[in-house]
Order: C-alpha cells, then sequence, then structure tokens
C-alpha cells in the first residue's frame, strides 16, 4: 500500500503562485511514478504533470505548460507542483496520485490522495 497526503492549496490572487506538496509512504513505494490531477467544479479529472520518480523525466498538460513544474526530492519520498501566473480556471482540487505504468494515462495510476483545493 502507498500512502498519499496533498499540502499547501489554498486561495490565491490571480497571477499569484502556490507550491503543493505530497508526501507518499509506505513500503511499497520504491519504483511509483507520480503525477498530479485536478477537477474543477463540473469537469473530469485531468492530468496537469508528472513525473518520472528515478530518472526525474516529466510530463506536462498543453494547458500548463510555462507556468506550472512539477519536482520530486527522493530523499523526502515528495513531489512538488509549483503553480505561478494562477488564472482563475486552475481552480479546481488537486490530487497527486502514484503509477508503475504511464505517466498521463489517468487509469494506470493505483493510489491517489485526498485532494486539496487551490482556488486563485
Amino acid at each position: 500500500q502507498v500512502q498519499l497526503v496533498e499540502s499547501g492549496g489554498g486561495l490565491v490572487q490571480a497571477g499569484g503562485s502556490l507550491r503543493l506538496s505530497c508526501v507518499a509512504s509506505g513500503r511499497s513505494f520504491s519504483g511509483y511514478n507520480m503525477g498530479w490531477f485536478r477537477q474543477a467544479p463540473g469537469k473530469e479529472r485531468e492530468i496537469v504533470a508528472a513525473i518520472s520518480w528515478s530518472v526525474g523525466f516529466t510530463y506536462y498538460a498543453d494547458s500548463v505548460k510555462g507556468r506550472i513544474t512539477i519536482s520530486r526530492n527522493i530523499a523526502k519520498n515528495t513531489v512538488y507542483l509549483q503553480m505561478n501566473s494562477l488564472e482563475p480556471e486552475d481552480t479546481a482540487v488537486y490530487y497527486c496520485a502514484a503509477t508503475r505504468g504511464s505517466l498521463s494515462f489517468a487509469k494506470a495510476y493505483d493510489y491517489w490522495g485526498q485532494g486539496t483545493q487551490e482556488m486563485p
């Protein structure tokens, strides 16, 4: 089992910045890649960004390229999502998730956090 706990969401002005964190725990965490997803009211969950844990390869949704950066701290089992130039359209609940499969395919993710609300 893998446990994921997000933090860092909140209310921020449009144009501002926010950093989300997700701490992973569990004896079986090793080898999982991490992704950030979001779900806005009335919309389907969509991927924001993902990162391969071992080599740091990254994937970004076209809508966030240039504004959002995903990174990880291997020693802390933590993945981050740095969001800049926030727009009202970024309002959503943000989830981190873990997968041993495809970075960009939501159904490939096996474990999910509880979500954190972000409101620009």
